[in-house]
């Protein structure tokens, strides 16, 4: 009988009112291991980046010799004083969605701290499974690990009637958090420069995590904010789109990119990280969409005008889009990627 795997997640994993993709691709993938296998899961309260003190310590403690062990790195990237004790007896996989020192708005010294915890984390793990081959050469080269530890399991997605397209293409929508690292100001400030044409764009995603950040991007009303959306209204949102943007600073993958591609809609994001991994290209070699520089109102206003203004680039793009959608990867795919790191 193959022994449990046991999986350490964050205490906010199934809050339908604070959604991540890290969190769905937590939930997606371990619902596809229990397909073959038993799961334990142990989630651990308390504030991110160092929760689980000292949770985290005894249910480690309590596991039998060569366990494996899955631990999501916003659970445990922060606390290595309690995963090197368990190092040689465990079997730990860290799954890193996100970096700890990649979050915005942080000061200079936090960043210092949560890459040497996190470095520490990593080193000690018996392998590091990341979400892109972007983010797993960042993860080497900024902790000098070796390229054999570090696996990547990108994200699946779940298939998704394609949406119906408008003649203008005017319908945008921009699916994240409203917190800094997703680029909201520069998308608000591009829009702004746009008065002339004719668009309409929704920000969907959470209003509570950065308020002082939410206040200074709503400067525009022609950009709405509705807050959190998840399951139908998530799906309406895409179903009503013409173009998904995703301004990121920062992004190991990008899900929201995969989500709308399998919906036929191209996207306009920025090429950082795990996106142009994300966006893909159809089997033809064109790319669904659009890639700018990360934190260029400039450059995201000019592609923006391209898209409202060139119905050639649009039915390109959407040719594109709804190639692409056909070849996206599985969940299943995902998860017998990510149990590569137990080998």
């Amino acid at each position: 009988m193959t022994p449990a795997l046991h999986v350490v997640l964050p205490g906010d994993i199934d809050d339908p009112g604070n959604p991540s993709g890290g969190n769905r691709y937590d939930r997606r993938v371990i619902d596809q291991l229990r397909r073959g296998r038993e799961v334990r899961e142990i989630t651990l309260p308390g504030d991110w980046p160092r929760p689980g003190n000292p949770a985290l310590a005894e249910r480690l403690a309590e596991l039998p010799d060569g366990a494996e062990v899955l631990l999501d790195g916003l659970s445990a990237g922060g606390v290595p004083e309690l995963l090197e004790p368990e190092a040689k007896r465990l079997r730990l996989v860290v799954l890193v969605h996100l970096s700890l020192g990649d979050e915005t708005g942080l000061a200079d010294g936090q960043v210092a701290e949560l890459t040497a915890l996190e470095g520490r984390a990593l080193r000690a793990a018996t392998a590091v499974v990341t979400t892109s081959e972007g983010a797993a050469r960042r993860l080497i080269a900024r902790h000098d690990l070796p390229a054999t530890k570090v696996h990547v399991a990108s994200p699946g997605v779940d298939p998704a009637p394609p949406a119906v397209a408008s003649a203008s293409g005017r319908r945008l929508v921009c699916v994240a958090a409203v917190i800094p690292r997703k680029g909201q100001d520069v998308l608000v400030e591009a829009l702004t420069t746009l008065d002339d044409l004719d668009w309409d764009c929704v920000c969907v995603g959470a209003l509570d995590r950065a308020p002082d950040y939410v206040r200074k991007v709503r400067t525009n009303d022609r950009v709405r904010f509705v807050g959190t959306r998840a399951g139908d209204g998530l799906a309406a949102a895409y179903g009503e789109a013409d173009l998904l943007i995703l301004p990121s600073r920062a992004e190991t993958y990008g899900m929201v990119v995969t989500e709308a591609l399998a919906r036929g809609i191209p996207v306009l994001g920025t090429a950082v990280d795990g996106v142009p991994e994300a966006l893909g290209l159809a089997p033809d070699g064109s790319r669904p969409g659009m890639l700018v520089p990360a934190g260029d109102p400039a450059a995201l206003a000019g592609a923006l005008r391209r898209w409202l203004t060139d119905a050639d680039l649009r039915r390109g793009l959407r040719t594109s889009a709804a190639a692409r959608r056909e070849g996206l990867r599985g969940w299943d795919e995902t998860a017998r990627d990510l149990m590569k790191g137990f080998r």
